[in-house]
């Protein structure tokens, strides 16, 4: 039993074919096919029942590959205990980010980070909280940069930067005469809202304090997009709420649409979280004084009130 034949079992576990399980492993399948072969003969047992379209996993083949996802994740761990013991900065890092942080973050600390530390190969992926939590949890995951809390036990969360909640209101909306805008008075039937999944929709349901969502008669939406609610808002479909650091992206003339909220401002905590069993720690170390050191000139805003992301 090698390594090599585990990590070969869990890609077509995962992939549920041998043909794109070996383009995964960058081996050819006949190669795959051989070695998994092997693997079975030796326990002689089935892992793989082939006569099912996808292939599934025999019931032993099922504690075969949880078993295996403990003993390859430990063994990629013995590099991680000998750079944190040299202390270096290096290698490969999967970082996940949720969707309404990544567009206007990662172009703000990603080239100053690789700069800084060009022997990391940073593989980041865009992931709803949920993904990230499984992922972390299966060790597909480094770490992620998320709403918090998330009050998990074994995810460990180190702040970022406390992200304030601003009102796009259009000048046909009942709040545009307002210079500030105070959480009384938001009604939820009247923000158009990101499609469920997205734990800004929850803080923004949360500042609301709503327990259940209007239902429109006219139209149903489902948007992950800010841009999307942005235009909707001049058809006079209603307002919306956007992070702080999407504002910075806009142009002079939809700036006139903005209202801050009176202080304290609700806010969501933004943190970089990570498996409290993770060991690249100089890795997350460094990303953290990169971005933490990033964000803190763009965001001015101090007294805010945090609004978990879950209802």
């Amino acid at each position: 039993m090698t390594i090599t034949q585990l990590k070969y079992v869990l890609a077509v576990a995962e992939h549920q074919n041998f043909t794109k399980a070996a383009e995964k492993t960058f081996v050819t399948q006949p190669t795959l096919s051989m070695q998994i072969q092997k693997l079975e003969d030796e326990l002689d047992i089935q892992i793989f029942d082939r006569s099912k379209k996808p292939i599934e996993l025999t019931s032993v083949g099922q504690k075969i590959v949880s078993q295996a996802k403990s003993i390859v994740n430990e063994a990629e761990r013995m590099q991680d205990v000998v750079d944190q013991e040299k202390g270096f900065v290096g290698g490969e890092f999967r970082l996940g980010i949720i969707p309404t942080v990544m567009p206007t973050l990662l172009p703000m600390f990603l080239k100053t980070f690789a700069v800084r530390y060009p022997k990391v190969l940073l593989k980041i992926e865009e992931l709803t909280t949920d993904e990230i939590i499984t992922k972390l949890s299966e060790g597909h995951l480094d770490a992620a940069i998320a709403a918090t809390p998330l009050n998990i036990e074994f995810i460990k969360e180190r702040p970022l930067f406390y992200e304030p909640f601003v009102g796009y209101i259009p000048e046909s909306h009942r709040l545009f005469s307002k210079d500030k805008i105070e959480s009384k008075d938001l009604e939820i039937d009247d923000i158009l809202l990101l499609e469920d999944g997205h734990c800004f929709r929850d803080g923004v349901v949360n500042i609301c304090q709503a327990s259940k969502l209007a239902k429109n008669d006219h139209f149903q939406l489902a948007s992950g997009s800010f841009e999307t609610l942005i235009k909707l808002t001049h058809e006079g479909l209603g307002m919306t709420l956007l992070p702080y650091l999407h504002t910075l992206d806009l142009g002079e003339a939809q700036n006139k649409n903005l209202r801050h909220f009176v202080d304290p401002s609700p806010a969501r905590e933004v943190s970089l979280i990570y498996n409290k069993s993770e060991l690249k720690l100089q890795i997350i170390n460094a990303l953290y004084d990169v971005i933490s050191g990033v964000v803190r000139g763009a965001i001015k805003f101090q007294d805010v009130d945090i609004i978990s992301p879950v209802n």
